[in-house]
């Protein structure tokens, strides 16, 4: 699950993000609306965390731009009945007022996920390798391999990708998140990993310098 936490706060932006990404949740920072904005314009989120009083661009008109494409939950110190209303009549999907029980924030943030309106995805074929999103599956030549997250996702957009190459930088951007640390190796050893397990014929090619292609 990708999250974008939109708050000014920075102890509590910060605070919020290490809390959701112990509950296995990818998870980028905004500490204000134009970040906001910037991050979105290059990655789907599924669930965005929004502040309603933010610098620069307002959480309102953050919450017009992303409502069509993400699911928004106003998070936000001002929790009158009219505040209430009027972030749902902007598009937000759910409210909730600071200050905040984290597990219900984690536990609404789920439900929100699971609310997508997006229709599951097919599954993707290529080189004998079938990936099922909706299932998380994998199987090459009808053997079934078992990954863990994120070589699965690698491996999701190396088959989205049909073949042509995908930058490293391009895949450090769409499965981790900003905060981890990707410039240790870890997108090689999780590519490294990916490789063994599945297996013979050599199925993901190193370009050197550049990226990678399935």
């Amino acid at each position: 699950m990708r999250v974008l936490v939109v708050e000014d706060e920075e102890e509590l932006a910060d605070a919020v993000a290490r809390g959701l990404r112990l509950h296995a949740m990818a998870v980028d920072v905004a500490y204000d609306g134009q970040e906001a904005l910037n991050l979105a314009s290059y990655v789907d989120y599924d669930v965005v965390v929004l502040d309603r009083d933010l610098p620069e661009v307002h959480g309102d008109d953050v919450c017009g731009e992303l409502a069509s494409s993400s699911r928004i939950l106003m998070l936000t110190a001002a929790g009158q009945v009219r505040d209430r209303v009027d972030g749902l009549s902007l598009g937000a999907d759910d409210y909730l007022v600071k200050p905040f029980a984290f597990a219900e924030l984690v536990a609404r943030i789920r439900t929100l996920a699971r609310r997508s309106s997006r229709a599951a995805p097919a599954a993707l074929e290529r080189a004998g390798i079938r990936l099922d999103p909706g299932r998380r599956t994998v199987t090459r030549d009808e053997r079934v391999v078992a990954l863990n997250r994120k070589e699965f996702d690698v491996l999701e957009q190396l088959l989205l990708a049909g073949g042509a190459l995908v930058t490293s930088a391009e895949l450090r951007r769409r499965v981790w998140d900003e905060h981890a640390d990707t410039g240790t190796g870890v997108l090689r050893v999780t590519i490294t990993s990916l490789r063994r397990k599945l297996g013979a014929p050599l199925a993901v090619q190193n370009v050197p310098g550049k990226g990678y292609r399935l």
